[in-house]
């Protein structure tokens, strides 16, 4: 599949950013299942510059134009493969949206990866939904019939950004905040042999089914006050159990053997399972009173605080995501 990479204007509506965000959904549409597992570090985009910054791109598949920023950490030199990290935005926002909401431009430039925020194609509100497999949007309807693949679409993104960056193929993560957060989840399951780790924000799921070649590692984030998805669970028909039995459900996943390990902390809560297969761990951090947002992510707008409630500082998303995910390599199977 040919894939065409072209750079328009960057715009966006902060506004419109901002409130878009409390909103979640998913979609309805059978994914392929991505089973390979890269054994190359190396990708076919070493050499080729690339100016630091954030560059909007466009990106035609399956008859649809995509968009996606892409961040590149200021320290890139092209010459030594860097890890690549999806960033994915809640439903009814976009990509423009997320790189603010997240805060992770500044992560990529200090610890040298680049992230990359694709859009949903779904018009929702001002922003976009993404199709998430078997799964409702919010309201109870299923994406239209012509709605793209995403899975395809997220896939095929990680071959193209390959082809023009210097990306390390072990080091390939997915995260997301809300609908990007079960859309993540989803390629846990859906494209195990591509994404070495994922790291759901306040929407960690156990897709079903669940076709994940290998033990995949989850680390997850989830306000215990979040009036959007909520944490026990009994939400829109997207969001019925709760975030303890989507971790739990990944641990079983992962032939986790230690049980669950409880550490209570300044803010949050820590539930971690360990002794997995193939080195994997899943991780839940569960932040106190907090409501539907990215833990430790920009806080000096008063419009977010009147939104969605103060951004808690207990824990940083990005920081401890960075870190599991280093910890979390894909490794080929002997």
């Amino acid at each position: 599949m040919s894939v065409v990479l072209s750079r328009p204007q960057r715009s966006g509506h902060l506004l419109a950013a901002l409130l878009a965000i409390v909103v979640v959904a998913g979609g309805l549409v059978l994914s392929s299942h991505v089973t390979a597992v890269f054994a190359a570090t190396s990708s076919s985009g070493c050499g080729s510059k690339a100016l630091p910054g954030s560059h909007s791109l466009t990106k035609k598949i399956d008859g649809h134009k995509r968009v996606v920023i892409v961040h590149v950490p200021s320290h890139y030199t092209s010459t030594k493969p860097v890890a690549l990290i999806l960033n994915l935005h809640g439903s009814g926002s976009t990509a423009l949206d997320q790189e603010f909401f997240s805060g992770m431009d500044a992560t990529s430039d200090d610890d040298t990866f680049i992230v990359a925020y694709p859009q949903g194609l779904i018009a929702s509100g001002s922003g976009f939904d993404w199709n998430v497999p078997n799964v409702p949007l919010v309201g109870g309807a299923y994406a239209p019939a012509d709605s793209g693949n995403d899975v395809t679409f997220l896939v095929d993104l990680v071959s193209a950004l390959d082809s023009t960056y210097c990306v390390n193929r072990n080091e390939v993560y997915a995260t997301g905040m809300s609908g990007g957060g079960r859309m993540a989840s989803q390629l846990a399951c859906d494209a195990s042999g591509v994404f070495a780790a994922v790291a759901p924000v306040a929407g960690l799921r156990f897709p079903t089914p669940c076709p994940a070649t290998r033990p995949v590692p989850i680390v997850a984030f989830h306000g215990t006050a979040d009036p959007v998805d909520p944490y026990k669970g009994h939400g829109q028909a997207y969001w019925t159990y709760s975030v303890k039995e989507a971790a739990s459900l990944w641990a079983a996943h992962d032939a986790c053997t230690s049980g669950a390990t409880v550490g209570q902390h300044n803010g949050y809560t820590l539930t971690s399972y360990a002794r997995c297969n193939g080195g994997a761990s899943v991780e839940l951090y569960s932040l106190k009173g907090e409501g539907h947002e990215w833990p430790g992510g920009p806080s000096e707008s008063p419009l977010i605080t009147d939104v969605l409630g103060p951004q808690s500082n207990a824990v940083s998303a990005n920081d401890v995501m960075w870190s599991f995910f280093m910890k979390h390599p894909l490794v080929s199977s002997p």
